[in-house]
């Protein structure tokens, strides 16, 4: 086999897609496979849509996934060379060979013309199909045409394109993914390559494009499957070997509708601003649509690039759960040297003083806060009772249900009198503790209310870190000043 080289383009009309991030991880696993190269294109060719700041994100997200491109935009600091809009002198030649070649026309209609046939089908209960029109008009019809101020469209001829290559009307090809692919070609209509402002349409440029870089293999979402059949024609009419194609299914939402914002987050960038590690990102993504041969799931990039197998990748459509995203990206957070994972979670703490906490007690409050955190974000909500010196926020029902009760009034009171002469280090606290709750067990006090008491006067919840480490964390003088607040009278 020649040399594998991939590609991924995407559009940079929005910040990039989980599920353009799929596509481009699935090209990049299949060429480490391989040894092949990935290559980057941005197809910027809709100058409406088509904005810098997309073009960044996609820059962004990609490197922030580890899917660093062999080649294209960027690279080593250099922009070009694959940007479409910086191609647009390439495409005209080809255009011309076609011409040439009676593989293409000029078509002179003009947009009302092409709605009026489109009616037409619709009034009949036919699919739409361009009429030839133009096919064959003469140099001197073209002359008026041109008179009158139209410019012309170019169209790609259909059938004569596979009549050339095809026995039939059918065109078939084997897909990576799906198997044998066919389609009876006289239902698409010849289309235009080539708008009559002189822009390349998708469907050509990306020929051209695929065919000068050399790719072999195009991967892609299954929303392309009706291109693809257009495509080849293309390649096969302008003498270029035809790519390998493999195409992918859908990412659906839980519902199984298409996954939208609605669902949640959509954009790698979003992903990552809410706390996701971009390791565990990768690794869930690669889980949509294909499965490790050894059946474990939580592994790193490399190892999953070591097993890839693009024929193994299921044709159906794949569920994002976002649950199934939370437990794994749990399970990178576990696994984070504590160092890093104190560095990373500081952009979530930014409401906080961390200059009242030294290092040692700042590391000790993540130490006892990272178990149950899904989300890097999840530390906002985690860890506000570890500030505000004398002052904690209560909430409301562990007021009335926890507070209020002449136990934990009780509790309150003589937790004040004999923590005043405690030593307060968290391996002394935790002996005192002991004591404590084993005295009001003999009053007929659960120690699980005794420590509810206690935490609830100091945090403000009933769940939270390791109490022991949290009062020292804490401090002696503010633990105790809020145990003073919370007693009545």
């Amino acid at each position: 086999m020649s040399e594998v080289r991939v590609r991924i383009a995407p559009s940079p009309s929005g910040n990039l897609h989980v599920g353009t991030a799929r596509t481009a991880l699935f090209n990049y696993l299949f060429a480490k496979k391989n040894n092949g190269k990935f290559v980057l294109r941005i197809e910027d060719t809709d100058a409406e849509r088509t904005s810098q700041e997309y073009v960044d994100n996609i820059f962004d997200s990609l490197k922030a996934l580890g899917l660093n491109w062999d080649e294209g935009p960027d690279v080593g600091g250099n922009y070009g060379p694959y940007t479409q809009s910086e191609r647009f002198d390439i495409y005209p030649k080809y255009i011309q060979e076609l011409l040439d070649k009676g593989f293409a026309y000029e078509c002179f209609c003009t947009p009302e013309e092409l709605e009026a046939e489109k009616e037409e089908a619709t009034a009949n209960k036919k699919a739409y199909v361009y009429s030839k029109k133009c096919e064959n008009l003469t140099e001197e019809e073209k002359a008026k045409l041109r008179a009158e101020g139209r410019k012309p469209a170019i169209r790609f001829n259909i059938a004569k394109a596979q009549k050339a290559f095809h026995d039939s009307s059918i065109l078939e090809f084997e897909d990576l993914v799906k198997g044998k692919l066919h389609m009876d070609t006289d239902l698409i209509g010849d289309f235009v390559i080539m708008k009559s402002n002189g822009a390349p349409t998708y469907n050509y440029a990306v020929v051209i494009d695929d065919a000068l870089m050399k790719i072999s293999h195009v991967i892609r979402g299954e929303d392309h499957i009706s291109n693809t059949y257009k495509q080849i024609l293309i390649f096969e009419a302008l003498g270029f070997e035809v790519p390998r194609f493999g195409h992918l299914g859908m990412i659906l939402a839980p519902d199984r509708s298409k996954l939208s914002k609605r669902h949640g987050a959509t954009a790698v960038s979003d992903f990552v601003e809410q706390g996701y590690l971009t390791e565990a990102l990768v690794n869930f993504v690669a889980l949509l649509g294909w499965a490790p041969s050894d059946g474990e799931e939580v592994k790193p990039v490399e190892k999953i690039a070591e097993d890839f197998r693009i024929g193994e990748i299921s044709s159906s459509n794949s569920i994002f759960e976002y649950d199934k995203l939370k437990w794994m990206n749990s399970h990178y957070i576990k696994a984070l040297p504590i160092e890093t994972l104190k560095e990373m979670l500081k952009k979530y703490l930014t409401q906080y003083d961390l200059s009242s906490l030294t290092d040692a007690q700042y590391t000790r409050m993540v130490e006892i806060t990272r178990e149950p955190l899904t989300l890097l974000s999840d530390i906002t909500d985690a860890v506000p009772y570890f500030f505000g010196g004398a002052g904690v926020n209560v909430e409301p029902e562990v007021q009335t249900e926890v507070l209020d009760l002449p136990e934990s009034q009780e509790v309150l009171k003589a937790f004040v009198t004999q923590g005043e002469d405690w030593e307060w280090t968290e391996h002394n606290l935790h002996e005192k503790l002991e004591v404590f709750r084993g005295e009001f067990k003999e009053k007929g006090i659960k120690p699980k209310a005794t420590m509810w008491a206690i935490r609830g006067a100091i945090t403000g919840r009933t769940r939270g870190a390791d109490m022991t480490a949290t009062l020292d964390i804490i401090g002696k003088e503010n633990c105790l000043a809020r145990v003073k607040k919370a007693i009545k009278g």
